[in-house]
């Protein structure tokens, strides 16, 4: 096996690494977004679970974070404008992967 090819190995498995890690901390900070927004929302219990895995599943309607911004803009009408709603996704993407970090470690 030459250098190239374990050059290109190593470079494939950090790829996938990387894009493993980011889909974990995409989906972490969906499911912090779905219990952020349920609280907003007064859900308690089991339906604040339930709501943060329905925020969760909105992520797969398309890629990028649109799909989730407009199901928490849509549940959130009146409760959190579109600003609060962003600032929040950002601070729960750091959030998230702190958390995933901190899991590794």
């Amino acid at each position: 096996m030459t250098t190239f090819d374990d050059r290109e190995r190593a470079y494939e498995a950090k790829f996938a690494h990387d894009a493993d890690l980011r889909f974990k901390a995409e989906a972490r900070r969906n499911r912090l977004l779905g219990e952020w927004a349920a609280e907003l929302l007064g859900k308690s219990g089991e339906d604040v679970r339930t709501y943060a895995m329905s925020v969760v599943s909105s992520d797969f309607e398309e890629p990028g974070d649109e799909d989730v911004y407009r199901k928490l803009a849509g549940d959130l009408e009146g409760r959190a404008d579109a600003e609060t709603i962003r600032a929040k996704m950002a601070e729960m993407m750091a959030e998230a992967r702190r958390q995933i970090i901190e899991e590794l470690d």
